[in-house]
């Protein structure tokens, strides 16, 4: 049997139909997603992203900021001169007045009055310890010797005859005692006018230069000192001399035995005499507070005299030495007197201080700044607390040593 085409198309269309039949008689379930789960993780994903770009972009704009901040403050960081706040170990000088004087000196009186038989020395002589400056012609000690002479001489005569009778019991004991005793009476007169007439010789008592002369041929002397007695010969010892002068208490404990001193006259301007420290009165006068010092100073040439009146000159070692700063990096604020100091990390700190004497170009720090410590030259109102700066420290100063052989290297 022929079929047509219209017939096929017929069969065909009836075939798709069947197929589509059963297709909806069996549909298959769509794909979907669950609709909890989009519910849920959407939201937290939106949030999480914007908190992430949000985080971000701060972090960004502080970074920029950061490095913004650098490099201003690296392009327009302030430069600073620094000194060092140090003790001030130098040795201090002390200046006082004395007056000079002879390291020996004495007025010589007669011992026994008569009259100036001769003198030997006169005013400017140097004389030896011993040397014979001046004799005295004393005639009433001279009769006086004489008698005693012959009252001793009776004294021993009557003392040996009465030995002999009281050995053979003529006599008692006590008549030989008191003849003995009176024969030693005797002895020691004559003795002692011995050594008076042994006076008549005026002998020098350390070696020296006569200063006076009081006395001439035939001046009729008194024996005694002071008012009582003649004044023959004044005599300084001058080849050393002595100079009195009395320290302050702040610099009485730096003043010791052997220190050196500087001996300053007006008389021989730009010429410093040597001395040296050999006594200290170990004890402060109430009155005024200073300690006596005794300085002694060579005087081989003759150049200086006893009664001169001069200055001396100490270099003392300031144990308890003040920290000190330079006058400029001084700043008195609102606050009180102040100094910028510079940290470790070169940054500004502003510390308060207390000033205690101005010695013109520096001054001494009581209280509020340490040893060593850096603080600013003329700081300004620039300075902020704890901003950071470039330190310029001073040159230290190249030794002479390296300085004269670079120039003999040329």
């Amino acid at each position: 049997m022929i079929q047509t085409e219209t017939d096929k198309h017929r069969d065909n269309g009836a075939h798709d139909e069947d197929h589509a039949h059963d297709r909806r008689v069996e549909p298959r379930p769509p794909l979907r997603p669950p609709l909890r789960s989009v519910a849920v993780w959407g939201p937290i994903a939106a949030v999480t992203l914007l908190a992430l770009l949000v985080i971000f972009g701060a972090w960004r704009r502080i970074s920029e900021r950061h490095d913004q901040q650098n490099f201003v403050q690296r392009t327009t960081q302030l430069e600073v001169n620094v000194a060092t706040a140090q003790r001030d170990s130098k040795p201090k000088e002390l200046i006082l007045p004395g007056t000079f004087q002879a390291f020996n000196q004495t007025t010589i009186f007669p011992r026994s009055n008569g009259y100036v038989e001769s003198w030997k020395v006169d005013i400017g002589d140097n004389v030896q310890a011993g040397q014979l400056l001046a004799e005295i012609a004393t005639p009433e000690v001279d009769q006086q010797l004489a008698q005693a002479r012959a009252q001793e001489e009776i004294a021993k005569v009557t003392a040996d005859r009465w030995r002999d009778l009281v050995q053979k019991n003529v006599v008692s004991k006590q008549e030989y005692d008191q003849n003995e005793k009176a024969y030693e009476a005797a002895k020691a007169n004559l003795q002692q006018l011995e050594k008076i007439q042994g006076f008549q010789q005026i002998l020098a008592p350390f070696a020296g230069k006569i200063a006076a002369r009081n006395i001439d041929v035939g001046t009729l002397v008194t024996a005694g000192t002071g008012n009582s007695g003649t004044p023959l010969f004044s005599l300084v010892q001058s080849d050393v001399l002595r100079v009195y002068v009395f320290a302050p208490q702040e610099n009485a404990p730096s003043i010791h035995e052997g220190l050196a001193a500087k001996i300053v006259l007006q008389e021989y301007p730009g010429q410093e005499f040597d001395g040296k420290v050999t006594r200290t009165a170990g004890a402060l006068d109430p009155q005024s507070r200073t300690m006596q010092v005794e300085v002694q100073v060579p005087n081989r040439e003759g150049k200086l005299y006893a009664g001169m009146y001069g200055q001396v000159k100490f270099l003392l070692p300031d144990d308890n030495a003040p920290i000190v700063v330079p006058g400029d990096a001084f700043v008195f604020r609102a606050q009180g007197p102040q100094v910028v100091t510079v940290t470790n990390d070169h940054r500004i700190h502003w510390q308060k201080i207390s000033v205690g004497r101005d010695f013109g170009t520096q001054l001494e720090v009581l209280d509020g700044l340490k040893e060593n410590t850096e603080v600013v030259m003329n700081p300004t109102d620039d300075l902020r607390e704890d901003i950071e700066v470039q330190v310029k420290r001073p040159e230290k100063p190249k030794p002479e040593g390296s300085v004269a052989q670079s120039a003999s290297s040329r």
